[in-house]
């Protein structure tokens, strides 16, 4: 596992999560709170379990003395939640890029929701954070259709790559 391959996971994740964030500061208050038949019930609720699961994973690798889930305790606007999102977006990039490589396959301890603990390597915990995004993010489609919303972007990783390989060959 390299840096660059993180970092590209990352950047990769931070995009996605700004598309997704573009999107939601379109909807009204009303299609934020709006039920749907989801994992989660409300666009906000969605928005909300990704980024605290983006928090949380940063809390636990740079060992945050008892981190919080931010779904347990948020009741903040939209706003509100987006602005950590951003903020979140802009730590993960800096535990990236400051992470020792050589940690890379050391075991990240952690607690889930229900409090039963757990332990991956470094690189598998990044792994998995950008899997998880990625599926709630299709679930945030879902949830943002039954809500009438439709200007969706594409967010594939292949989308990504494509994106980065033209910007890098101007």
């Amino acid at each position: 596992m390299t840096r660059n391959y993180l970092a590209d996971l990352a950047e990769y994740l931070n995009w996605s999560d700004s598309q997704a964030i573009d999107w939601l500061e379109q909807i009204t208050e009303e299609q934020w709170i709006q039920r749907a038949v989801s994992s989660f019930g409300s666009i906000r609720q969605t928005a909300l379990h990704m980024v605290s699961a983006k928090k949380i994973w940063i809390d636990f690798w740079t060992k945050v003395n008892q981190p919080v889930f931010l779904s347990t305790v948020f009741n903040g606007a939209k706003s509100d939640l987006l602005e950590l999102w951003k903020l979140a977006s802009a730590d993960l990039q800096d535990v990236i890029d400051n992470y020792p490589e050589e940690d890379y396959s050391k075991p990240v301890y952690f607690v889930y929701p229900n409090g039963r603990q757990g332990q991956l390597l470094f690189w598998q915990s990044v792994q998995h954070m950008v899997n998880h995004a990625t599926y709630h993010r299709g679930q945030l489609v879902t949830q943002l259709r039954q809500a009438g919303f439709t200007d969706f972007s594409n967010t594939d990783l292949a989308t990504f790559y494509i994106k980065q390989e033209l910007l890098t060959s101007r």
